[in-house]
């Protein structure tokens, strides 16, 4: 058997005792606070969005966590999950324990606004992190804008502009809008209400009800009285569901007088719990879809497998936008806010759920938008077999310019 030279044998000895010397520089340039990266999610687990972002969103960024190796910079990486109630004090008062005593070094998803907006003021103080990825409120990125904050997935700008601006063109003019009573129902109505107005439509009227709703009758009933050809549903989650059955139930959709209606904030979750048989023809927006290509139903199949049952939107964005703080706090070697922000933003977002993808100056990660239209159940092949893609629409085209920016951080 050939035998390696003593030269050769020593040179391979220092080299490796040389990789072992910068590896361990390495961790020592490494700057993580008190030695762990530590992440919390403040999201709804039982109540009326629990569905569309909840324990899908905490289960998909641990994906994330564990893809990443369960370290970074030789540091552990730690989730900490909490239920908001979507009540925004305890929101705040959660936001603010954890970066006062819990160490937290970024808080993710925050769904529903009102949280939301409570979590961004804790934020702010604190100069941490916040990456939101199930609050649709455009205002996170507009005139509360602040530098540590991303929103991840979609707006209320987005939405309306994507969705109203196909039906109004399409003919459907007269809209009259079933909205929920809080401020991202009123600002997805607004929105929605100025594409129709900018495409000859007209809005008829509105009616609103608050979170959670049982009884849907009068609010259908107006809607149904307008004879708008389309209402808009200014809601989401398991108000959106309900919202759908009950059409149904009142013959809006059907008949001679039928009405069109506009998922403004629709979900996978929500065609599966309405049933293809009362959800078909809905158009709606979305910023992913688990069945576009190998690379989504590969990771999808994988979330399913643990969730038995396939991923939204948020819940992608939120492994997603896991991984893409990660990856700058490795590449900045620190947890430290600004210069983790600062990676962020100079790093393009292209992976399975985000093509295009670049994080602004105002927060806003701009990326493609997708209409799609829901299938009939004739033309369902398989389980979550739900839409078909009608348009892909580039990010400068779905979020709104930065020209029209409200953030004061945004040169002009």
């Amino acid at each position: 058997m050939h035998q390696p030279s003593p030269i050769r044998s020593a040179c391979r000895a220092l080299c490796a005792g040389l990789a072992l010397l910068a590896t361990a520089a390495g961790a020592q340039d490494a700057r993580i606070s008190d030695d762990v990266v530590r992440l919390g999610i403040l999201t709804d687990l039982n109540g009326p969005f629990a569905d569309i972002t909840g324990p899908g969103s905490a289960a998909a960024i641990q994906m994330a966590i564990d893809d990443f190796g369960g370290q970074v910079l030789g540091r552990k990486i730690e989730l900490i999950v909490a239920d908001h109630q979507n009540k925004a004090d305890i929101a705040s008062s959660k936001a603010r324990e954890w970066f006062d005593t819990g160490r937290v070094d970024a808080i993710m998803d925050v769904a529903v606004s009102a949280p939301a907006l409570a979590v961004l003021e804790i934020a702010k103080q604190k100069q941490k992190v916040i990456i939101f990825n199930g609050p649709g409120l455009d205002r996170l990125t507009g005139d509360l804008c602040m530098p540590s904050t991303v929103h991840y997935v979609y707006d209320t700008y987005a939405l309306a502009n994507v969705t109203a601006s196909a039906i109004t063109e399409r003919g459907g003019k007269d809209w009259f809008f079933v909205t929920a009573d809080y401020a991202f129902g009123h600002s997805l109505q607004e929105q929605a209400g100025a594409v129709v107005a900018a495409h000859g439509g007209k809005v008829l009227g509105a009616a609103r009800h608050p979170i959670g709703a049982t009884d849907f009758a009068s609010f259908l009933i107006s809607a149904q009285n307008s004879k708008a050809q389309v209402v808009g549903l200014a809601n989401a989650g398991g108000d959106t569901v309900n919202t759908i059955k009950a059409a149904r139930e009142f013959g809006l959709t059907q008949g001679k007088n039928k009405q069109t209606l506009a998922g403004l904030l629709m979900y996978i979750n929500d065609v599966h719990a309405i049933g293809l048989r009362t959800a078909a023809g809905l158009m709606l927006t979305e910023a992913f879809y688990w069945d576009m290509n190998d690379e989504t139903r590969a990771w999808s199949k994988r979330y399913f497998e643990k969730m038995k049952k396939m991923p939204n939107m948020s819940q992608a964005g939120a492994y997603s936008s896991t991984m893409h703080y990660l990856k700058a706090v490795q590449a900045a070697k620190t947890d430290d806010t600004a210069k983790v922000m600062a990676q962020m933003k100079a790093t393009p977002i292209n992976d399975f759920f985000a093509r295009n993808g670049r994080i602004r100056e105002d927060g806003r990660m701009v990326h493609d938008m997708y209409l799609f239209e829901v299938k009939t159940q004739a033309e369902s092949r398989y389980p979550w077999d739900y839409y078909k893609r009608i348009a892909t629409v580039p990010g400068d085209k779905a979020f709104l310019p930065l020209s029209q920016s409200k953030c004061p951080l945004v040169k002009k």
